[in-house]
């Protein structure tokens, strides 16, 4: 079960450059259900995502590179890259997971931060620094993002 609530970013007020980042594409075979497939680094998977917002059910499944690179080519869609950032949230044993954009969603910045339950969700007091959440709207789920014909960065609460 993945719980994850997920922001926008306008503005980051501090240097992000020593933190640890993977570099990520993701593309979609399906969006309903949500079947991708991932290169984070070196590492390839498949992912079947359920319905749902802020929790559902994930399952992912280790690939080849030449099996990534064939499921690849036949995604719908654009095909998202972007680096992800691991910042530990001060007294908390919580990770940021800040995403920054590359191609064409460049200048989009998204925060998702995972939970163990649904009550430590609900729960969570974000950081001043992040923007309008977006986790209940779906409207920057990555399925979406992917099959989008145009998205208007609206980073301001």
């Amino acid at each position: 079960m993945e719980i994850e609530r997920k922001y926008l970013i306008s503005h980051i007020p501090f240097d992000i450059a020593g933190y640890p980042f993977h570099q990520i594409e993701q593309a979609y075979l399906s969006t309903a259900p949500v079947v991708r497939v991932r290169q984070e680094d070196d590492t390839y998977y498949l992912t079947y995502k359920s319905k749902g917002l802020m929790a559902r059910e994930e399952y992912n499944l280790p690939l080849t590179k030449e099996s990534y690179e064939h499921l690849r080519s036949k995604a719908d869609g654009r095909i998202l890259t972007k680096k992800r950032y691991l910042i530990p949230m001060e007294g908390t044993e919580y990770t940021i997971e800040l995403d920054i954009f590359l191609g064409e969603y460049e200048g989009l910045k998204l925060a998702e931060v995972e939970f163990p339950s649904e009550e430590a969700a609900h729960a969570f007091v974000p950081p001043e620094w992040f923007g309008r959440e977006v986790t209940f709207t779906g409207e920057y789920q990555n399925s979406r993002l992917a099959l989008a014909e145009k998205l208007v960065l609206k980073t301001k609460e």
